[in-house]
């Protein structure tokens, strides 16, 4: 059995706001908010994805109370990584002093962190690693389109993680199993061109219906696999898309008692990022009780989910 044993974010300084954005494409703050509920977003200057991911994962090592050495995977969920070699995960791993795990990146777009918790999962109930290291990290600004406005006023950069560990004896199943699938019909939804200068871009409506409809039997499976019903939920964090896409989803799940990640509002949608960006706040800010099961679900391009029902320290 697996547990998470600690969680880490880290965002860059700089906030650029509804206002910022008006002076750059033709837009204004009321516009931006009625249509994604983004109020503001944290855009990485100086810093890489490998800077973001290693803030966060920093973060989660030291909280956890693992030795370096006792890591055997590292998986860095990102579609915004520049390079190709040496991946997003090996560099962290340098960084951290991870001598000798097996690191990779994974690209699920918008649900990678999700896919890769469940990697993570089953490398270590396999016996393959006693503890795996998983972030998601994203510096979508890089890939960002600052002339559509469309898309420019939606993404944001940062970076989540979370250290997957075995469970020690006597202690209840953390992570629940995973349901996850995509639907290829709809691949082209969601686009980062392979492009000299990449540039994010999307067919808005399609992804808008898709998640708003198709989504919600997924995320119950997730719960219905981890022996919970949605009423016993403690949390939801869903993948922090648009506003709008959010509170739809949750109202479908009827979980009077969970505390809802809106992480988006201050963040945007930090496409692999935001599932463990939102859920690392709010274990640090004590809003969801530890133990409580916590239902994350991601979504994105591919169209891909991937959700899983999970108890945070």
């Amino acid at each position: 059995m697996t547990r998470i044993s600690a969680l880490g974010h880290y965002q860059p300084e700089h906030v650029m706001t509804n206002d910022d954005l008006a002076g750059m494409v033709d837009t204004n703050d009321e516009w931006i908010k009625q249509r994604t509920g983004i109020a503001a977003r944290h855009i990485a200057r100086d810093e890489s994805v490998t800077d973001l991911a290693a803030g966060a994962a920093g973060k989660a090592v030291a909280a956890a109370g693992v030795d370096p050495g006792e890591i055997g995977q590292v998986i860095v969920a990102t579609c915004s990584a520049r390079d190709r070699v040496p991946s997003i995960a090996a560099r962290v791993a340098g960084r951290l002093g991870i001598p000798a795990a097996v690191t990779f990146d994974l690209n699920n777009g918008c649900a990678g962190f999700t896919t890769a918790l469940a990697t993570a999962d089953h490398t270590v109930r396999a016996g393959a690693a006693r503890h795996a290291l998983v972030i998601g990290a994203e510096k979508m600004s890089d890939v960002t389109d600052w002339t559509d406005r469309s898309t420019c006023v939606l993404l944001g950069d940062g970076a989540g993680a979370a250290v997957v560990s075995a469970s020690e004896p006597g202690e209840p199943d953390g992570i629940g199993p995973v349901v996850w699938g995509s639907d290829p019909t709809r691949r082209d939804a969601v686009r980062l061109r392979d492009e000299w200068q990449p540039k994010f871009s999307q067919d808005g409506q399609t992804v808008f219906r898709w998640a708003t409809t198709a989504l919600a039997p997924y995320a119950r499976e997730a719960c219905e696999r981890a022996g919970v019903t949605t009423r016993e939920l403690g949390g939801i964090v869903t993948h922090q898309a648009n506003l709008r896409i959010v509170e739809s989803l949750v109202r479908q799940l009827d979980a009077p008692r969970a505390v809802v990640a809106q992480d988006v509002i201050g963040s945007g949608n930090t496409s692999a990022a935001s599932v463990p960006l939102a859920l690392s706040k709010l274990v640090e800010r004590r809003e969801i009780p530890s133990g409580a099961p916590v239902l994350l679900f991601a979504f994105g391009g591919g169209l891909s989910w991937a959700g899983q029902v999970v108890r945070c320290p």
